[in-house]
């Protein structure tokens, strides 16, 4: 099945053009006049990859692009700008967009530019497909090894002023009668989360301090993505818990509980 594309321009016959080229070559297209209008069809409907227009009235590409990154980081963005924009398309490069293609531009162009952004996702889907497949492999090796064990001496539960207690040697984390059990990796991101509170740790130091090995820089995000929100949809049960692991976009993760143990 052929990928489907959403086409973001403020002009018609801009739409038009770009709507029966992508056609003719199969793919699935919808397309809106302004990012408003993207913003509110990709919270429904989901896309492989976005033509947007760089210059739109009220809400421009470079806005889009800060949202969509947020809203579905996996979509691939290719910027459609004029020579007087270059400066911003570069910038819109390093907000997260795949490319940039200069109006006018051929369909050869377009076509070319979007294949080899589709390319880049199946190969991070992939390369995201591996890395969950070995995070599960190495946790059940350890888990089989005993190696999930606590270490000794320290203090292991914590009681919060809102009524939230965490068991770090049981890896469960109750509220009056809720409660969930952690995986013990998941027992390992949250104790090392908790003994840096406050603090911006990379992804490599968290894949380093949780998972015991060394990564990418591109290697980590892929290894903690799946865990990090395994955790956060737990954590999502207690009072502020959803806002409790905040992302430093292309640093790492912060813990900011604003409950203080007693």
């Amino acid at each position: 099945m052929k990928s489907r594309i959403l086409v973001v321009d403020d002009e018609a016959i801009v739409r038009d053009s770009l709507e029966e080229i992508l056609r003719l070559e199969g793919y699935g297209v919808q397309s809106v006049e302004s990012g408003e209008g993207a913003l509110n069809l990709l919270q429904r409907e989901k896309f492989e990859l976005m033509l947007l227009d760089l210059k739109m009235v009220n809400m421009d590409g470079i806005d889009v692009i800060k949202a969509v990154t947020r809203m579905t980081p996996e979509l691939i963005i290719i910027l459609l700008t004029g020579h007087g924009s270059l400066e911003s398309a570069i910038d819109a490069l390093r907000l997260g967009a795949h490319d940039y293609i200069l109006k006018p531009a051929s369909s050869n162009e377009i076509l070319s530019s979007i294949a080899r952004g589709l390319a880049k996702r199946a190969e991070q889907q992939h390369r995201r497909m591996l890395l969950a497949q070995l995070d599960a492999s190495l946790q059940r090796l350890k888990e089989s090894e005993g190696f999930e064990t606590v270490p000794t001496g320290e203090l292991m539960t914590l009681n919060f002023n809102n009524g939230v207690v965490i068991d770090l040697a049981r890896r469960e984390i109750w509220h009056g009668n809720g409660r969930v059990a952690l995986t013990p990796t998941e027992g390992k991101l949250m104790k090392v989360l908790l003994e840096h509170r406050g603090q911006v740790l990379s992804h490599r130091e968290l894949v380093l301090m949780v998972q015991g090995y060394e990564t990418t820089d591109w290697e980590a995000p892929e290894v903690l993505r799946p865990l990090v929100s395994r955790l956060r949809r737990k954590l999502s049960l207690f009072p502020d818990g959803e806002n409790w692991i905040t992302n430093v976009r292309g640093t790492g993760y912060v813990f900011d509980m604003k409950e203080e143990p007693v």
